[in-house]
């Protein structure tokens, strides 16, 4: 590998923390009276122990609104203020917030709340309607919850169904127009299933601005295919890209003017499957070794693992070729990153194995079909 791996790992980070910046944080505001689940719901969505990670920083300048930050999620926490008690000072300060932060990058403002109920508490005070009120009223928009309600034979508690009519009753502005009722843990004492988790999530994405959508793709836990759906916006990109660069002939010796493009695209996939860096890295190192043919770094090399590129003519690189490898590769990338995750290549808290991963990649390379008009256009 040209420049060794020392070289690689850092061009490797370079696009890393760029492409991390690129895709931001989406931040929620998550409230309810104590003991209503609002931990163990954030858990369930956003994977486990999430809502654990302490006390955070202010949200802006002597707020006593904190946010913590994970990855592609900020959690907004009210730390020694509680809903029900508090309301007044709450509100006050969510409304300074919402004001000073729209002054920041969309990264760094307030995107969406959760409102969360207890399923068989059996009442929702006027007081909270008010509450759910004001927070769209400062711009907030709100998904309610109904937490912790226990499904039997494919229906809901009665308590919660009434608790629900009750909320309805109110008419107020929720992100779906209606509220959703989950069971975020599975009961084995009771037989209780998770459910409902998805259609909190759906809700929340339709109200969220534009600009997050990939970091809150990338920090939910439980939609596998939308993660798969944005992964094959990143390669279709990675795959542009990689023929805008070969569009004038690129001389052989220059073919590391594609290195970029494809680090980035895979920095990216990386992300939004939540690999830390030094697993991501190892397996970036690993695949790029396994297609370079176990270390030739010629172009050609490359080329002659993926059957029906093409071949290098007259020592220039065609748009098809560029594009179709890169492809290829961020197909092969992202089924890796796949079986990483799933702990089909190493479990959470185990090494990854080199080998195992190059061969897993080269697996993953026999099976892309390069597509028609790619293989023509080279």
């Amino acid at each position: 590998m040209a420049g060794g791996t020392d070289w690689f790992r850092d061009s490797f980070r370079e696009q890393w923390d760029g492409q991390n910046a690129a895709i931001g944080r989406f931040n929620l505001a998550i409230f309810g009276k104590t003991g209503v689940g609002k931990s163990t719901l954030i858990n369930a969505i956003f994977g486990e122990e999430v809502a654990k990670t302490g006390i955070g920083a202010p949200v802006t300048r002597g707020s006593r609104l904190y946010v913590d930050k994970v990855g592609h999620l900020g959690i907004v926490d009210t730390q020694g203020l509680e809903v029900g008690r508090d309301n007044k000072e709450i509100l006050a300060e969510l409304s300074k917030a919402m004001k000073e932060m729209r002054k920041l990058p969309l990264s760094d403002q307030l995107h969406v709340a959760w409102y969360c109920v207890r399923g068989l508490d059996r009442r929702f005070e006027e007081a909270e309607g008010d509450f759910i009120r004001r927070l769209d009223e400062i711009g907030l928009p709100v998904v309610l919850v109904i937490t912790q309600v226990p499904v039997r034979d494919g229906q809901y508690h009665p308590d919660a169904l009434e608790l629900a009519k009750v909320i309805a009753a109110q008419r107020l502005p929720l992100a779906g127009g209606r509220p959703f009722m989950v069971n975020a843990v599975a009961d084995p004492f009771t037989g209780a299933p998770v459910h409902g988790l998805k259609d909190v999530l759906d809700a929340t994405f339709q109200v969220a601005p534009e600009g997050v959508d990939e970091a809150l793709t990338a920090a939910q836990q439980i939609d596998t295919d939308r993660k798969a759906r944005q992964a094959q916006g990143y390669i279709a990109t990675g795959a542009a890209m990689a023929a805008g660069a070969a569009f004038s002939p690129i001389p052989l010796s220059d073919a590391a003017m594609l290195v970029p493009i494809q680090l980035g695209m895979m920095a990216k996939i990386g992300q939004l499957y939540d690999i830390r860096f030094d697993r991501a890295a190892l397996m970036a190192v690993a695949s790029t070794t396994a297609a370079t043919s176990a270390g030739r770094a010629t172009f050609g090399g490359l080329l002659k693992l993926v059957p029906g590129v093409g071949t290098v003519a007259g020592g220039a690189i065609s748009a098809g070729v560029a594009s179709s490898f890169t492809y290829a590769m961020g197909q092969a990338w992202l089924a890796v990153c796949q079986r990483v995750v799933r702990g089909k290549l190493g479990g959470v808290g185990q090494a990854l194995d080199s080998d195992v991963v190059k061969a897993a990649f080269l697996e993953e390379l026999s099976k892309v079909k390069i597509r028609r008009d790619d293989k023509q256009s080279a």
